[in-house]
């Protein structure tokens, strides 16, 4: 990338920040991180490979100063990340290819937690919930219209029960027997419709393993997204401290050459007001 590409791509970013963000705003507000951290504890697919790390050396070296380094590794999909809209959809952008200002930009909040966790006929708390049209529907009812270009984040309460896999996952079973047994809540395909066709938002994101509930077993709603080229952040922590709208969300994942998704920093800027 050249200068002026670089510029141009600066000036694309900035575009999509909201117009309160002055220079000043920037050194006024607070930082919000919406990242859980890699560790033997992250929680993955059950089929996926769980985060390892190893050591290569810790401690004082032989000319007297400390030096630490370590081995790591994991499937792309697992803890904080992002699905990249190749994931399920042939020839679509990869994760590296994903724009940047795709993920920088006005963010909202969608509350549905009391929405979640009826029992079902075995007395066992049923949360695969579908977020539905009317979910959002609530939300701009009270707030107004969700503006274009925003990126939607849904809070269903999940985060609460990270890492306890069986709470946030359904099972902690591993292996392709247990992804019968998930149990979490997602967003519908008509609802990811909705946001795509007729509210133009340019990313989605939930505090769950995925896009798609726990029972689901055609990935609709990935499919819906991503053929639409709109990426979807899982596993997204911390949406308490986060106000229904006013923020800036910033999602920056590992770039991975080709890859269907990586690992995700994800934060929000909340201005002083």
């Amino acid at each position: 990338m050249n200068h002026r590409q670089g510029s141009l791509a600066l000036l694309g970013i900035l575009s999509c920040l909201p117009g309160y963000l002055t220079a000043a705003a920037w050194t006024e507000g607070k930082w919000i991180d919406l990242s859980h951290d890699f560790a033997k504890d992250t929680l993955y697919w059950p089929t996926a490979d769980k985060f390892a790390k190893s050591t290569v050396f810790a401690g004082e070296t032989d000319k007297g100063y400390y030096y630490s380094a370590y081995n790591v590794a994991a499937a792309e999909h697992g803890g904080t990340h992002v699905d990249a809209p190749v994931h399920f959809a042939r020839d679509h952008i990869s994760v590296d290819k994903i724009p940047l200002e795709q993920l920088i930009g006005n963010g909202i909040v969608i509350r549905v937690e009391d929405q979640i966790g009826k029992r079902d006929k075995s007395d066992k708390p049923d949360r695969n919930y579908l977020i539905s049209i009317a979910d959002i529907e609530r939300w701009e009812k009270q707030h107004g219209p969700i503006e274009k270009d925003s990126i939607v984040l849904f809070d269903t309460g999940s985060a609460q029960y990270w890492p306890d896999a069986e709470k946030y996952m359904g099972t902690a079973e591993r292996g392709e027997a247990a992804v019968d047994k998930l149990n979490f809540p997602g967003l519908s395909p008509e609802a990811a419709i909705f946001l795509a066709e007729k509210r133009g938002v340019k990313a989605v994101g939930l505090d769950t393993p995925s896009i798609d509930y726990g029972a689901s077993r055609l990935f609709k709603t990935h499919r819906e997204l991503f053929k639409r080229n709109i990426p979807a952040l899982e596993n997204v922590a911390n949406l308490k401290a986060l106000p229904d709208k006013g923020f800036t969300l910033i999602a920056l994942p590992m770039k991975i050459r080709g890859g269907s998704g990586g690992p995700t920093r994800v934060v929000a800027f909340l201005p002083a007001r």
